[in-house]
């Protein structure tokens, strides 16, 4: 497959209304639903109705989003030359030169600082789970963003570090196929991410990321759908063990796979999965799938469940 040169101008950045609106954008709060994985475990374990476990479950995604943002605005300090070259990341407050990169840096580091304490306040193995995320955050953006298919390894580590956080809050051991499908599908994310700014940038996407020139949409293609593949099966395996009823959610689950494809190929979408997850207008599905799944997978907690309600 040829890919065929971005012909596009990069778009004039728009001065915020204050310099508090820039800080608030770079923080990336859309993005702060990657750390719902956080909160996975405390659903599936049943402990949903624990008020405790609610509460330090909640907490813990809060540390999540702070420390996530605190690495966002690192990685925009040192990748602002380079988001020059993106049509979109462009527009982004430190690459357009909203926010001087002292202060970022001072803040960024701040707001890590801050999310480690409460870390290790909250619990000393969340604590340690925290800090190698924020470790693997900081090495991604030092250097290992530029190691072929690395990169994409750390942006699945990332996820499946969460549903580790989320375990040890709830002091529940993570079953092997929950890791294997998180990892799965962050990799589905991370390829399916490559491969849009390999399309949209097209002979300008080395100058914008070094990696992409050891990459191409042939490679990622067959990436993508190994990837979605495994995750599709991985699934339904989990579920074949979890009760005759679960196997029926792998339709949600397939579905919300085969969109996302969809969306890639015709849609131009894959750079940012939240968005498209939010924005999306057959969003639906998407939400009814993880809450079959949670329904069907507790079983009689649910029953359990509705008799509190109603």
């Amino acid at each position: 497959m040829t890919v065929h040169p971005s012909e596009q101008v990069m778009p004039s950045a728009k001065k915020p209304a204050s310099l508090t609106v820039a800080l608030l954008t770079g923080l990336r709060p859309l993005d702060w639903i990657k750390n719902l994985f956080v909160l996975a475990p405390l659903l599936f374990s049943g402990h949903l109705f624990t008020s405790e476990l609610v509460s330090k479950s909640l907490l813990g995604f809060i540390l999540f989003c702070i420390l996530s943002s605190g690495a966002y605005l690192f990685n925009d300090v040192m990748d602002r030359e380079d988001d020059r070259h993106h049509p979109a990341k462009a527009l982004r407050p430190i690459a357009s030169g909203q926010l001087p990169t002292h202060l970022v840096s001072v803040i960024a580091f701040g707001l890590i600082l801050v999310g480690l304490i409460g870390a290790f306040a909250l619990d000393l193995r969340f604590g340690l789970i925290a800090s190698v995320f924020s470790l693997l955050h900081l090495a991604y953006s030092l250097g290992l963003k530029d190691w072929v298919i690395v990169d994409v390894l750390l942006i699945a580590a990332g996820f499946v570090l969460r549903v580790l956080g989320g375990s040890a809050i709830v002091d529940v051991i993570p079953s092997a196929w929950i890791i294997l499908c998180t990892m799965l599908l962050s990799l589905f994310l991370g390829f399916s991410k490559r491969r849009h700014e390999l399309v949209l940038l097209g002979e300008r996407a080395n100058a914008h990321r070094k990696v992409l020139q050891q990459y191409s949409v042939t490679f990622l293609d067959q990436m993508i759908g190994a990837v979605l593949a495994a995750t599709v099966v991985s699934y339904a395996l989990y579920t074949i063990n979890n009760g005759p009823l679960q196997i029926y959610s792998v339709f949600f689950v397939l579905y919300g796979m085969f969109r996302y494809l969809y969306l890639i190929h015709h849609r131009e979408h894959g750079g940012r999965a939240a968005e498209s997850f939010l924005t999306d207008p057959f969003w639906p599905p998407w939400w009814a799938g993880p809450c079959s799944c949670y329904g069907i997978s507790t079983g009689g907690y649910s029953l359990d469940l509705f008799r509190r309600l109603f």
